[in-house]
């Protein structure tokens, strides 16, 4: 599965903004996700530290479940699975609750809280592959700095933004919030620190098990599913990983960690 355009949408929603090619968040479905574009539409002046991020939206509210359940769809793509792995259940699949995931890493724990209520079947795909360790063993493979995206990019197994399980799936929370046409759709809005969102390669259904971790307000559009909330000792572990810098080795910004960072284990409590 790969990440190719990731965020490329995000060049439309405000006029300047850092094109970031992130390889690691698209879905498996053909090889033009293979180089994940993430485009800041907020960061035109990258020498300062934070965004002021007044003059964007704030993400919309939860809209309430229909149902204690749902069922989801997880079809295959052409793209064989980064890591053996068998797609999660799709039926009678819970909208309430939480679930409590632990990222132990090289660098310090990273915990997750994943919010069925926002993404019953983001979280359902997500606790499947943790408790089949297909996060186990791999590297974060991406860190972004720039004011306007400021996120630490993980879970494809090969490392190269081209890795997925095999299967794809479609947007939740905040996407489904807004009728396709809706210009609001596309417009840039704050991701908040401490965000769990979803990384995919564009409209129809994309996401896989790429995911990115936001540990400083960030503009995005609306397109990228948001999952959960990430613990304060995880903050702390990606700002460390994050103030030493990257590699320069996307072209269009950000790139490999200069503090290498490997999920060890991912368990769910």
């Amino acid at each position: 599965m790969t990440r190719t355009t990731l965020f490329r949408a995000m060049a439309a929603a405000a006029g300047v903004g850092l094109a970031l090619t992130a390889t690691a968040c698209s879905s498996d479905d053909d090889s033009s996700t293979d180089s994940a574009t993430w485009t800041s539409s907020a960061a035109s002046a990258t020498q300062q530290q934070k965004l002021d991020t007044s003059g964007y939206a704030a993400l919309p509210a939860v809209p309430a479940a229909a149902g204690p359940t749902v069922s989801c769809d997880y079809p295959s793509t052409p793209r064989q699975a980064a890591k053996p792995v068998n797609a999660p259940s799709t039926t009678d699949v819970s909208t309430e609750g939480v679930a409590e995931v632990t990222l132990a890493t090289t660098q310090g724990t990273i915990g997750l809280t994943l919010d069925r209520a926002e993404a019953p079947c983001t979280v359902n795909s997500f606790v499947s592959l943790t408790e089949q360790g297909y996060f186990d063993d791999t590297d974060c493979h991406r860190i972004v700095t720039s004011p306007g995206l400021q996120v630490l990019q993980c879970g494809d197994p090969t490392a190269q933004g081209t890795g997925g399980p095999g299967y794809q799936f479609a947007n939740e929370y905040p996407t489904t919030v807004y009728a396709a046409n809706d210009p609001a759709a596309q417009q840039g809005m704050v991701y908040p620190r401490g965000t769990v969102a979803m990384a995919n390669s564009g409209p129809g259904g994309t996401n896989g098990s790429q995911f990115f971790l936001v540990y400083e307000d960030s503009i995005l559009p609306p397109q990228y599913t948001v999952f959960g909330t990430i613990s304060d000792e995880g903050l702390a572990t990606i700002e460390k990983v994050a103030a030493a810098g990257d590699d320069g080795s996307m072209s269009a910004g950000g790139g490999k960690p200069n503090m290498p960072i490997t999920i060890e284990t991912a368990s769910v409590a």
